[in-house]
C-alpha cells in the first residue's frame, strides 16, 4: 500500500496586501514539519505542490529541513489541480446577496484581521451558499462541482503516475484537502467544510492507496507543533 501525505500550507499572512506569503510562524511551522517527517522516517518518492507561493515555500522549507536531519528527498513538482479555489472571487460573487441579511459585512470581510470571530462565520456563510450553488451563475467564478473536478483529476494522475507503496507528499491548502475527503470518503460537502475549519496549518492528513482505491487513514496530525509545546504554532488561516 502507499501513502498520500496531504499537508497543509503553513500560515500565510492573513490581513497583509499580500496574502500568499508565509507568515514568520508559517516559516517555523514548515520546518517544525520537515524536522518531525525526518524523525518518523519518512523516505518520500515524490513531492507534489500546488503553484501558489505559499504551498510552495512550505514544500522547500519542509524538504530542506527533513534533508538537514539526513533524509534523502525528492524534487517537488508542480500541479495547479492542487491550488486552493478562489476564496476572493467567492466572497466578491456571493457578498451582494448577503448584504441585506448581514449590513455590515463589506466592512468585515475588508477588515478581516481585525474582526477575524466575524470573518469566519460570515466567509463559512458565503463558502456553504457557494458549494450548495446558492448563487448566480458568474462565468469567473469556479463552480464548487468545478473545483472537485480539478482536485479530482489531480489526484487521478498521482495515483495513475504512483508505484505501489510510494510514499508521495501533496503541499496543498485547507479547502482542497476538503474536496479530497469529499471525493475519497463520500461525505458531503457541508461535512467536508466543517472538518476544514479544523484544519490547521501545516497538518498531515494520509490517504493510502492501492491501485485506484483511496482509503482515509488519518486526519489534521499536529504533533509536530504540539511535541514543540509551542502554542503559538497552532494557526487556522
Amino acid at each position: 500500500m502507499g501513502n498520500l501525505y496531504l499537508i497543509r500550507h503553513g500560515q500565510a499572512s492573513f490581513g497583509a496586501d499580500d496574502y500568499d506569503v508565509l507568515s514568520p510562524i508559517g516559516e517555523r511551522q514548515s520546518v517544525a514539519l520537515g524536522e518531525h517527517m525526518a524523525q518518523l522516517g519518512l523516505q518520500l518518492q515524490r513531492c507534489v505542490a500546488g503553484s501558489l507561493r505559499r504551498q510552495q515555500d512550505t514544500a522547500c522549507l519542509a524538504l530542506q529541513a527533513m534533508q538537514a536531519h539526513g533524509a534523502s528527498v525528492p524534487a517537488i513538482d508542480t500541479d495547479a489541480a492542487f491550488n486552493e479555489f478562489d476564496a476572493d472571487g467567492v466572497i466578491r460573487a456571493l457578498l451582494p446577496a448577503l448584504l441585506p441579511d448581514e449590513p455590515e459585512a463589506l466592512h468585515i470581510l475588508r477588515n478581516g484581521a481585525q474582526h477575524r470571530s466575524e470573518f469566519q462565520r460570515l466567509f463559512a456563510l458565503l463558502v456553504q451558499r457557494w458549494h450548495a450553488g446558492d448563487h448566480a451563475t458568474d462565468a469567473h467564478l469556479e463552480t464548487w462541482q468545478a473545483f472537485t473536478s480539478r482536485v479530482g483529476a489531480g489526484l487521478q494522475r498521482l495515483l495513475a503516475q504512483a508505484a505501489s507503496g510510494d510514499d508521495i507528499a501533496v503541499f496543498t491548502s485547507g479547502g482542497t484537502i476538503a474536496a479530497l475527503l469529499h471525493l475519497t470518503t463520500g461525505i458531503t460537502p457541508a461535512q467536508a467544510f466543517a472538518l476544514n475549519w479544523q484544519i490547521i496549518n501545516t497538518s498531515l492528513s494520509q490517504l493510502k492507496f492501492r491501485g485506484r482505491d483511496v482509503a482515509l487513514a488519518s486526519f489534521n496530525s499536529q504533533a509536530h507543533v504540539q511535541l514543540l509545546r509551542a502554542p503559538e504554532l497552532i494557526t487556522y488561516r
